[in-house]
Formats: C-alpha cells, sequence, structure tokens
C-alpha cells in the first residue's frame, strides 16, 4: 500500500476501538466491554462512533502517522518525508535565471536622486546573495510574490516620490522560503532586506538581514540567526558559538539594542551583529564579510543538521514559524507607510501574504498608525505596545517602504522630518 493510501486511511483506523483507546486518555472502560454490553441500536452506534472519534485529537493523530511512517519501506519514507514540507508556496513558471532577472535586476542606476558613485549601496550584498544561492543550495528555484487575493507584490514604484521597491522570492530543498526585499529611494533611503526560512523538516533558527542607509549618514545594520525558541537548545543544533568567533573579528558590528526600545530576548540571539554607525566605510570593510559569513554558516548548519523523522517534529517547528510570522505581522510599525505609500489593500496584502505569509490576518486589519516624527517612539506609539521591542524580523519593515524624505536614524529608528 502506497504512503499516502495508509494516510488517507488513518482516520478510519481510528474509528476502531481497539486504536481510538490506545490514543484517547478520555477512553472509558465501559467502551472497552465486549460480548452483550457492547451491542447497541444501529442509531446509537452512529452517534457512538461519531462521538468516539471526537476524542481523537491532532496529537493522536500525529502519533498514528508517525507510527505508520515507521512501517514503510525507505523509498516509500522518502515521498512522505517530501510531503512532510508545510507552507512552501506553487513554483513560479519562469526560470531561474528569468526569475533572478526580473524588472531589471540587479539595477545599475538609482530611480532617486543620487550624488554618490554608488548610489545602490547594498547591490552588491544581493548580486553576491543571488550567486551563493545559485551555486550553494539544492534545487534552487523561484516562487510567485504573489498574495493571495493575486496581487503580484514583485515591484512597486512610487514615481511621485521616486521610490521604488523589488521582491524576491526563492525556495530550495534545504528552505522553504527565501525573499529578497530592495528599497531603493536614491541617496535618502537604501535598504536591503532578506530572510532565510529553514524547510520546516529543520529545527534551527530564521537567518534575518536588515541593512539600511539614511541620507548616506546614518547607517544600520542587523544579521541574525533569529530563534524559533526561547533557549539554544531547543533547536536541533546550538549555533551561536559557531557564531562567536566571526562576530569577535568586528568591533564595529557588536553593537547592543536598547532595553528602553527592544527585548533582546524575543526573537534575537546573543550572537547577533547590531551596529548603528556614521562611516559608511564600515558597509565594506565589515559589514558586507560578516554578512557573507553569516550567510555561509547558516546554510552550512542546515546542510549538517539531521532533518525531523516525524510529522510530529516538523509540524512543532511549522507551528514556531507560523508564530514567528503572526507575531511580525501583527506589530510591524511600518504599515502606515505602507499603506500611504502604496495603498491600504496592497499593504495589508504585501505583510499577510508576502512578508508574513503563515501570519492570521486580524479582523479590524492592520495597525496604520504613522511612526512617531521629531523622535523616539512614546511607550504608548503602536510599534510599542507589545513590550517595546520590533518584530521578530529584525527592524526590516519600517525603513523598507520609507518615503522619499529627509530621513534620519535615531535609537535605530527611523524619523522622519518632511520638507
Amino acid at each position: 500500500m502506497k504512503p499516502q493510501h495508509l494516510i488517507a486511511s488513518a482516520s478510519a483506523f481510528c474509528c476502531a476501538s481497539g486504536i481510538a483507546s490506545a490514543f484517547s486518555p478520555t477512553t472509558s472502560s465501559s467502551s472497552r466491554m465486549t460480548g452483550a454490553a457492547m451491542i447497541r441500536p444501529r442509531s446509537e452506534t452512529k452517534t457512538y462512533m461519531k462521538s468516539h472519534r471526537d476524542r481523537i485529537d491532532a496529537q493522536a493523530l500525529l502519533e498514528l502517522e508517525d507510527r505508520i511512517f515507521s512501517i514503510l519501506e525507505p523509498s516509500e519514507q522518502t515521498i512522505r518525508l517530501q510531503e512532510l514540507s508545510p507552507g512552501r508556496s506553487r513554483r513560479s513558471r519562469v526560470s531561474l535565471e528569468e526569475a533572478s532577472a526580473q524588472h531589471g535586476m540587479p539595477w545599475t542606476t538609482t530611480i532617486g536622486r543620487s550624488e554618490e558613485k554608488d548610489p545602490l549601496l547594498y547591490m552588491p550584498f544581493w548580486e553576491w546573495q543571488m550567486n551563493f544561492m545559485t551555486s550553494s543550495l539544492s534545487n534552487l528555484h523561484p516562487i510567485d510574490c504573489s498574495t493571495l487575493n493575486e496581487v503580484d507584490v514583485s515591484y512597486k514604484e512610487n514615481t511621485e516620490k521616486r521610490a521604488r521597491i523589488v521582491n524576491h522570492c526563492y525556495a530550495s530543498d534545504e528552505y522553504r522560503k527565501i525573499r529578497m526585499t530592495y528599497y531603493d529611494a536614491g541617496d535618502a533611503v537604501q535598504v536591503f532586506n532578506s530572510v532565510w526560512y529553514p524547510d520546516a523538516k529543520y529545527n534551527l533558527p530564521i537567518l534575518g538581514i536588515d541593512l539600511l542607509s539614511f541620507n548616506r549618514k546614518k547607517y544600520l545594520a542587523i544579521v541574525d540567526f533569529q530563534p524559533l525558541h526561547q533557549e539554544e537548545d531547543g533547536h536541533a543544533t546550538c549555533y551561536e558559538h559557531i557564531l562567536k568567533p566571526i562576530k569577535n573579528k568586528y568591533d564595529n558590528l557588536k553593537g547592543r539594542m536598547s532595553s528602553k526600545f527592544y527585548d533582546e530576548t524575543q526573537f534575537f540571539s546573543k550572537e547577533m551583529l547590531f551596529a548603528r554607525f556614521e562611516d559608511g566605510k564600515i558597509v565594506y570593510d565589515d559589514l558586507f564579510p560578516a554578512f557573507k559569513s553569516y550567510v555561509e554558516t547558516h546554510v552550512d548548519l542546515v546542510k549538517s543538521t539531521p532533518k525531523a523523522t516525524t510529522r510530529h517534529m516538523v509540524q512543532h517547528v511549522f507551528e514556531r514559524q507560523r508564530a514567528y510570522d503572526t507575531y511580525s505581522a501583527e506589530r510591524d510599525p511600518a504599515a502606515g507607510l505602507f499603506a500611504a505609500m502604496f495603498g491600504k489593500a496592497w499593504a495589508e496584502d504585501f505583510i499577510y501574504d508576502f512578508l508574513f505569509s503563515l501570519s492570521e490576518r486580524k479582523e479590524e486589519g492592520l495597525n496604520l498608525s504613522p511612526p512617531m516624527f521629531g523622535g523616539p517612539p512614546s511607550q504608548s506609539s503602536g510599534a510599542l505596545k507589545h513590550g517595546g521591542h520590533l518584530p521578530p524580523s529584525a527592524v526590516s519593515k519600517p525603513q523598507v517602504h520609507v518615503p522619499v524624505h529627509t530621513v534620519e536614524a535615531t535609537n535605530s529608528k527611523s524619523i522622519i522630518t518632511r520638507k
């Protein structure tokens, strides 16, 4: 029997009192009686079977599938493990080469105003990452950048304010989703953001990257292995000891988030690269090599970590990734900026269905309160309602879509002053 047939018939197996009693702690002794005491009228039998099935909770079904999986042939186990990859998006119809060149990427000129020789400050990061992904990941392929409403969010621009955003999304055998975002508004704002979600078979942290430049005077950089669990040993492999020697090479990247605004215990590792600086040379002297090392290390970690062997383990990791996305979407302080720049409907689709595609939409929609102007946000502002910390995508949103105004970075928050 094929594995999918075995799994599909799991619910039918659960109807048998023997299996049901093995998994349901609420099974009474009377339900195990035999002989005349077990004889019921047909109508009562139907009611009994329905209530009996209701006692089989999700955990029991997972355990049952795990038992079925354990008796499959090795080839059938491989097929089953391939099926145990929740959260994957449909494969794009375009080739990898076509996808990587969509919307003119990599760009060579800016849509905004610039007096710099390298107006697209972080484009070398984008190009290096694309080349590394192509050479290092198995079965790398593009996935659609569309929302549940079939809205294409791969590119958007505001010609009046001379700003544009491009989004690419890829997947491989190792990663169920790697999204890349580049925001170009000339010298006013340059942003490269990328988030790497390992396949749920790997109980490992998410790789988060946020690199921002404001007026070529203020810079913010965050690169981190963002944990799914409160404790490092809750993951399949410990990793902070691998990151520490890399971080120790770069004194300029050893900053700390202000406890007044951020909670480092939520979705941030102890070896996070964090920096606020004004010397642009740090971007290429320190940040670029450190970024490369962290990306390479994350891929090595995924490849060297044993895969989960049961659906229960895979589902647990997937639910933690879902919690990560929901947490991020609910607390995205850039929602107001998205709405003002591209419209409320587009902003909601972009946040819920692309940036954090596992998140659940709130009935009341996004919090569209704009960020505070002229200084750090107050404790009562929308971005700090929940303990004063940014979402776990490591500060990716507020800066990614900042309109073309004069921007300063204060306490790693973008402060916008209109001209």
